[in-house]
């Protein structure tokens, strides 16, 4: 065993600071979720009335009861659908995350039909995308709740009608993956978000409700001259009885979700079993994970103090603990499961690289996953370094990352800045998983850096064409470029971008990662039988 010590003080002025500024943090992203909520439950009434369920009143009863559930990018859009802060309602008209549907870990998705009628919203698409994504990658069922008044035709955008494409060509894929597709239509399914139900399985429709056609009524009247009404076109009753595009006839949405669960249930399909808790949680408080991360990315910090608060018995065995310190490798286990876990301390030199590089081959060679806790302003820059070879070996731990065999989990903890973010396996190289702390930042290079670095360029041009330097344009231009940097890489920035699968409370840390192992363990072992599935309709 190898237990790590803890050396913080919850005292210190430090640790405080460092807690409050977090805990702000937090408060501020639970009030953009709680927004988001709130403005779907403002049509409560109006649902109630015609005997319609909420969105997330509908998820909460396809899900099993007390399961854990793992909401996944609630921050999507946020700022893109209007750019007041103040009034954005982030989430891209999507609910999604991974749960238990009888007894099945699914991944659940459902229009927010409670916003905007559940039209899709800016960065709903790519959180669409990715989370389609994850149900591929991670062999899981895909449930899904639709009603949705398809794109807003005001905000029409060429691109997102051709990336749109993608979303059926995911749910084909899924199917012919042997993942079953579930769909219940709650409500419009209409013009090319009909796909989205056709594309299933398995199609529950509910009575008075459902609407699926490739064009509803004015747009027939206009295209063809033909007149009929929503119910004739593409209700409930005509589909389960005359197209045969549904296969199960609700009497409401409750019911629905209730013959989903029964699919679900029926289904041949292995359901995770309860290991038996055979681990001890970590010896210090998950609490202090709050006042751990300063909140300036400067400022230096162990991540071995992080790493204790979440691990099992708060047992850490450090990989090359001397060669290449500022890097931090070593195997730990998370409720029992093992997991090899990469950190930084400081920058990343040539011998961290190559520590990393060695470790992440071993932990492939064991089939062991890797967790990624990003806390780095980049890759060593300077003469000593470059002469070192720190393109070569930075390449190797990149390519590393990239060649790896096992699943990779990525946590952005604190900076991660330049390639640093690439050899720590960053959101463009394809984390199984992809989640960030509260306070994380990630960008290029910090704002400060990238403006000096203009400005140096700036004069030196100057100097060359023999002009003078205007020193007040020069710090206009900082100030600027600053701003802009500044305003991009904190997690409310690049979370309302989908660059990441979600913002985590530190608290929760080792809850999700449990989650998120169980689902990577049960996926390895998993190897989907070619099942009856026709994504064809007859």
């Amino acid at each position: 065993m190898a237990i790590l010590e803890s050396t913080i003080s919850p005292a210190s002025a430090a640790f405080k600071a460092n807690r409050d500024g977090m805990l702000a943090l937090i408060a501020r992203m639970r009030s953009l979720e709680n927004r988001t909520r709130a403005a779907s439950a403002a049509a409560k009434d109006r649902f109630h009335k015609r005997g319609q369920l909420l969105p997330r009143e509908r998820v909460a009863l396809v899900l099993d009861p007390g399961s854990p559930f793992i909401e996944l990018s609630t921050l999507a859009g946020y700022v893109f659908d209007v750019p007041d802060a103040e009034k954005s309602v982030p989430g891209g008209g999507v609910i999604a995350g991974i749960g238990f549907v009888s007894g099945i870990r699914c991944m659940v998705s459902a229009n927010d039909s409670g916003i905007d009628a559940g039209a899709l919203q800016p960065f709903g698409l790519d959180k669409t995308l990715r989370v389609q994504e994850l149900a591929l990658e991670n062999k899981l069922p895909y449930v899904q709740l639709v009603e949705s008044a398809g794109a807003n035709l005001l905000r029409y955008r060429v691109e997102d009608f051709i990336r749109g494409g993608n979303i059926f060509r995911n749910l084909a894929r899924l199917s012919a993956a042997g993942l079953p597709v579930v769909t219940v239509t709650h409500g419009s399914s209409t013009a090319g978000g009909a796909y989205q139900t056709g594309l299933s399985d398995y199609i529950v429709m509910v009575r008075g409700r459902t609407r699926a056609f490739l064009a509803g009524p004015p747009l027939l009247k206009a295209a063809t001259g033909e007149i009929a009404t929503e119910e004739e076109l593409g209700g409930a009753e005509m589909h389960t009885s005359i197209s045969g595009l549904g296969d199960y006839l609700a009497e409401d949405d409750r019911d629905a979700l209730r013959i989903a669960r029964d699919i679900m249930a029926n289904l041949e399909w292995d359901r995770p079993k309860s290991a038996e808790a055979s681990f001890k949680p970590p010896r210090y408080d998950a609490e202090e994970l709050l006042g751990i991360m300063p909140m300036d990315h400067k400022r230096p910090v162990d991540m071995r103090q992080a790493i204790a608060r979440f691990v099992d018995d708060s047992d850490f065995t450090e990989f090359g603990a001397n060669y290449g310190p500022a890097t931090v490798c070593g195997h730990a286990r998370i409720e029992g499961q093992a997991i090899g876990i990469i950190t930084n301390n400081g920058p990343l030199d040539v011998p961290g690289a190559n520590k990393a590089t060695h470790f992440i081959q071993a932990c492939c060679q064991s089939r062991t996953p890797i967790l990624y806790m990003n806390n780095t302003t980049g890759y060593m820059v300077g003469k000593a370094y470059e002469e070192a070879g720190m393109i070569k070996h930075g390449s190797k731990m990149i390519q590393a990352v990239t060649s790896a065999t096992v699943p990779q989990i990525t946590i952005y903890c604190g900076a991660s800045f330049g390639a640093g973010n690439y050899g720590m396996c960053g959101r463009g190289f394809h984390p199984r998983f992809c989640f960030s702390w509260p306070n994380a930042k990630t960008a290029v290079m910090g704002g400060e850096q990238a403006a000096e670095t203009m400005a140096i360029v700036t004069e030196a041009a100057a100097i060359r064409r023999g002009k003078p330097i205007e020193k007040e344009k020069l710090e206009a231009m900082k100030a600027q470029i600053t701003g802009v940097f500044d305003g991009q890489m904190d997690v409310f920035s690049t979370s309302a971008r989908v660059l990441d699968d979600g913002v985590i409370d530190p608290r929760d840390t080792r809850s999700v990662l449990a989650e998120v192992l169980a689902i990577c363990r049960e996926a390895e072992a998993r190897t989907p039988q070619r099942m009856q599935f026709s994504v064809a309709r007859p």
